[in-house]
C-alpha cells in the first residue's frame, strides 16, 4: 500500500469513525429520552392526561401536575368557585383512582354513574356539552372531557433532548478538535514535555536530533520538534499533530537512558510511519470525538453532586448520565483500540522498512517489556492510543479495549520468530521479509518513474543511508548554527546570496543592512562562506534543517524573512529556478506558523478539473532539464500521455506558456485534488524528468519541490547529477 492509498485508506477510516461515533450518538440520545422520562417519575401505565374537548374560546387552558398525573381544568377570573370545585371532585373520583396498583385497569373501576349523581354542572358549561361522565369501554369519557393514556412516546421531550445532547457532544468534539488542530504541542505539553533545544541538550539528546533530522530529511518532511517528558522514566514514545507540518516527537527520559542508537532509530521510525500514513491526525479526531462523550459523563456527574438542584429527579438523571457517558466512553475505547492496533503493526514493519534493522525496533520492545512503559501523567488516558508502548500500563478486558497488540506478537512479526507470551525465550524461524508492507524498496523490478511515486511517503534506507552521507559534508559550525533561530534566519539569507557576482551579492548585502543588525549581517557572511564549497544538494536539507528553529521565532519575523528573501530574489529582475524551488519551500514548510488553522479541503476528484494545471507543471518540468523547443515539446508531451484517459486530441502539441510567477497558482490548484488524482500527476512528472533517465540537481531540486507542495513528501533523488543534459 503506498502514499496515496494510506491516505485514501485514513480518508476511509475517518468516514467510518464519524459514522460509527453517529451510531453512538444516537445511542446515547436515546438512553438519556429514556432516563428523562424515568428521572421524572413517568411510566407507560399510570400516564394520564384529562383534556377539555369543547370549552368556551374565552376559558384558558392550564395543566396543572399531580404527582405522576396531569389533568386541565379552565378558568377565567370571572368563573364561578364552583367549577374548582367540580373539578377537585373530578380529581377524587376519577383521578385519583389511577394511583392504585398498576395492574389495575381502567376497566375494574366499574360505572361511575352512581358516583356522579350528586354532581350538577354550572349553567355556563351546559351549553358547552359538559355533560356527566359515563362508562364507555375500558375507558372514562365524556362529550365534554376525553381521558388519553400516555406512554413513552413524547415527540417534544425527544426533540430536545436530541438537540442539547447533540449540541453538547459536537461542541466538545469541534473544541477539543480545534484545539489540537494547532498541532501537538498541545498534547506533549499536557503530557509534561519540554521542548529539547540544541543548546541546552545533553550527548543523548544530541543524539536524539541527529537521528529525527536524519529520518525527516530521507522522508522529505519538514524535521519535527522535539520534546522530552523528563518526569517518565519508562521507555516510550509518541509523534502527535494534525498533519507532517505541525507534527511533535514525544520522548520519555527512559527512553534515552536505556535505548541504544539503532533502537531508538527503530522507535523514531515507528513514529515517522504514523507521520506519513496519516495516523496522527486519525488519532486528533478520536480524541476529539472521545472528548465530546467523556463530557455526558462529567454533565452527569455535575447534576449529581447536588450543585444544581437538590431535587430527587436531578440526582437519578446525573446518574443516569454518568452511566451513559461511562456506557458511551466504553465504546468508544473499542473504536480507538481497534483502529491503534492494525496501526501499530504497520508502524513497526514500516520502522524495519524504514532502517532494514529489525534487531533494532525488535530490541527496543524487548527492553519495554522488562522496563515497563506507564506513564504517569493524568493526560496518558486520552492520548493512549499515540504512544509506542501500552501508556496505561495494563490492559484490561483482555486484548478487547487495549490500544496495542501484545508486545510477543509484535516481536513474533518483526523477527519472524516464535515468542512465547511468558518468557522472553526465542526460537528462530526466519527473518521478516523487504516486501512487507509493500513500501517502496520492496522486491519487484519497476521502472525508474514508478519507483518515484512508491517512494512518496516512505523511506528506504539507501535513502536514510544517502541522507547520513549529505549532512556529514556540513560543518559542524553551520549545523549548529542552523539550529538556533538566529543562525536558522542567517542561513536562509545566505541560501539566496548570488555568491557568482560579486557585485550583484553587494547589492543584496545592502538590501539587508537596512533591516538586519551588524551582528545578523556578520552571521550571514560566515553562512555564505561555507555555503560556497559545499554540494548544491544540499541546500533543501539545510532548509529543512532550519524549520525548527524558524518556528519558534514571531509571526511578524517570519513574515519578515519571506519579505527579505523575496526582495533578494528579485535582486537581479527576475527569478532563478533554484530561488524559486527554494522559496516554494520554505513557504510550504512554514505553512503551519503562517496559517495555523488553515486546512486544504479535497475539491477535484477528476482530472478534466485540473487539466490546465496538470499542463502547465509538466511544461515548467520539461524546461528545467531541457534547452532546445523540440526536446522540451518531446519532454513535455512524453509525461501529458502518462495522465489518466490522455489522448491524442486534447495533448496539445506543445506546451501551453508559463511562468514562475503563475506556477504557485496552479500548484495550489492542484495541492487541492484527490490523493489518486496527485498520484498520476507525479507519475506524469516523473515520466516527463526521468526521459532520458538523467536528473540534474535543477529537475531534481522542482519535482521535489512540485511534490511539497502538493503536501506529498518525497526523499532526495539518489542519482542527481551536477552537470547539465545535453539538449539533444
Amino acid at each position: 500500500m503506498n502514499f496515496f492509498e494510506q491516505q485514501d485508506q485514513a480518508r476511509k477510516s475517518t468516514r467510518l469513525l464519524v459514522g460509527l461515533f453517529g451510531l453512538s450518538v444516537a445511542a446515547m440520545t436515546g438512553c438519556i429520552y429514556l432516563a428523562t422520562i424515568v428521572s421524572m417519575g413517568v411510566s407507560p401505565l399510570n400516564r394520564v392526561r384529562c383534556q377539555r374537548a369543547a370549552l368556551p374560546e374565552s376559558i384558558s387552558i392550564v395543566t396543572e401536575t399531580d404527582q405522576n398525573f396531569v389533568y386541565e381544568t379552565s378558568r377565567t377570573s370571572k368563573l364561578p368557585t364552583s367549577v374548582l370545585e367540580l373539578h377537585k371532585k373530578l380529581n377524587t373520583l376519577i383521578v385519583r383512582p389511577f394511583r392504585e396498583p398498576l395492574d389495575r385497569s381502567v376497566s375494574n373501576f366499574g360505572s361511575p354513574t352512581s358516583d356522579f349523581s350528586s354532581l350538577t354542572a354550572p349553567q355556563s358549561l351546559k351549553s358547552q356539552s359538559y355533560s356527566p361522565y359515563r362508562s364507555n369501554g375500558s375507558r372514562l369519557c365524556s362529550p365534554g372531557l376525553t381521558v388519553i393514556e400516555r406512554g413513552w412516546w413524547h415527540p417534544q421531550l425527544l426533540f430536545w433532548v436530541t438537540f442539547i445532547t447533540g449540541s453538547i457532544i459536537g461542541a466538545a468534539s469541534l473544541y477539543k478538535i480545534s484545539q489540537l488542530k494547532q498541532g501537538g504541542t498541545v498534547i506533549v505539553r499536557a503530557l509534561g514535555g519540554e521542548l529539547l533545544l540544541p543548546k541546552t541538550a545533553d550527548r543523548q539528546g544530541q543524539q536524539l536530533l541527529n537521528v529525527v533530522e536524519e529520518m525527516a530529511i530521507a522522508a522529505g518532511i519538514p524535521v519535527p520538534h522535539i520534546y522530552i517528558l523528563n518526569h517518565e522514566h519508562e521507555i516510550n514514545a509518541f509523534a502527535a499533530g494534525f498533519n507532517a507540518k505541525n507534527a511533535v516527537i514525544g520522548v520519555t527520559r527512559g527512553s534515552l537512558d536505556q535505548l541504544t542508537r539503532d533502537e531508538l532509530q527503530g522507535v523514531i521510525g515507528h513514529e515517522f510511519s504514523h507521520i506519513l500514513n496519516g495516523d496522527m491526525r486519525l488519532n486528533i479526531q478520536i480524541m476529539g470525538l472521545l472528548h465530546g462523550i467523556l463530557f455526558i459523563y462529567l454533565a452527569g456527574r455535575l447534576l449529581g453532586s447536588g450543585r444544581y438542584g437538590r431535587h430527587h429527579s436531578v440526582y437519578i438523571l446525573g446518574f443516569f448520565l454518568m452511566g451513559i457517558g461511562g456506557m458511551g466512553l466504553l465504546c468508544g475505547r473499542l473504536i480507538q483500540s481497534a483502529v491503534s492496533r492494525q496501526r501499530e503493526f504497520l508502524a513497526d514493519a514500516s520502522a524495519v522498512q524504514f532502517t532494514r534493522n529489525p534487531s533494532g525496533i525488535a530490541g527496543a520492545l524487548e527492553k519495554l517489556a522488562g522496563i515497563g512503559s506507564r506513564l504517569g501523567s493524568p493526560h496518558a488516558q486520552a492520548a493512549s492510543h499515540m504512544f509506542f508502548g501500552n501508556a496505561m500500563g495494563f490492559a484490561w478486558a483482555g486484548d478487547m479495549f487495549a490500544t496495542h497488540p501484545p508486545l510477543f506478537k509484535r516481536i513474533e512479526k518483526i523477527r519472524g520468530v516464535r515468542v512465547s507470551s511468558g518468557a522472553a525465550q526465542l526460537q528462530t524461524s526466519g527473518s521478516i521479509h523487504s516486501g512487507m508492507m509493500g513500501f517502496a524498496g520492496a522486491s519487484g523490478s519497476s521502472s525508474m518513474p514508478e519507483q518515484i511515486v512508491r517512494q512518496v511517503g516512505t523511506v528506504t534506507p539507501e535513502h536514510y543511508a544517502h541522507t547520513q552521507g549529505l549532512l556529514a559534508l556540513v560543518p559542524e559550525s553551520l549545523r549548529s548554527a542552523i539550529r538556533e533561530p538566529q543562525g536558522a534566519i542567517a542561513t536562509i539569507y545566505a541560501l539566496f546570496l548570488h555568491s557568482e557576482d560579486p557585485a550583484l551579492r553587494d547589492q543584496q548585502m545592502q538590501q539587508l543592512s537596512q533591516t538586519e543588525a551588524e551582528e545578523q549581517l556578520a552571521q550571514i557572511l560566515a553562512c555564505d562562506t561555507d555555503l560556497r564549497f559545499l554540494d548544491p544538494r544540499l541546500r533543501l536539507p539545510l532548509l529543512d534543517l532550519a524549520i525548527p528553529a524558524l518556528r519558534q521565532c514571531p509571526l511578524e519575523q517570519l513574515q519578515s524573512l519571506l519579505k527579505g528573501v523575496e526582495d533578494l530574489a528579485i535582486a537581479d529582475g527576475e527569478w532563478s529556478m533554484s530561488e524559486f524551488v527554494l522559496f516554494l519551500v520554505l513557504q510550504r514548510r512554514l505553512d503551519a506558523v503562517l496559517f495555523p488553522h488553515r486546512e486544504t479541503p479535497v475539491q477535484y476528484q477528476t482530472l478534466d478539473q485540473i487539466l490546465p494545471d496538470c499542463f502547465a507543471v509538466l511544461a515548467a518540468l520539461a524546461s528545467a532539464g531541457n534547452e532546445k523547443v523540440e526536446a522540451i515539446a518531446y519532454a513535455f508531451r512524453c509525461g501529458a500521455f502518462k495522465l489518466p484517459g490522455a489522448t491524442t486530441q486534447w495533448v496539445p502539441d506543445v506546451p501551453p506558456d508559463w511562468s514562475l510567477a503563475t506556477l504557485p497558482q496552479h500548484l495550489e490548484q492542484l495541492r487541492q485534488a484527490a490523493p489518486k488524482l496527485k498520484q498520476s500527476v507525479i507519475n506524469a512528472c516523473a515520466h516527463t524528468v526521468l526521459l532520458d533517465s538523467e536528473v540534474t540537481v535543477q529537475e531534481a531540486e522542482l519535482l521535489r519541490a512540485v511534490t511539497i507542495a502538493l503536501d506529498c513528501p518525497i526523499p532526495p533523488f539518489l542519482n542527481s547529477v551536477r552537470a547539465s543534459k545535453s539538449a539533444a
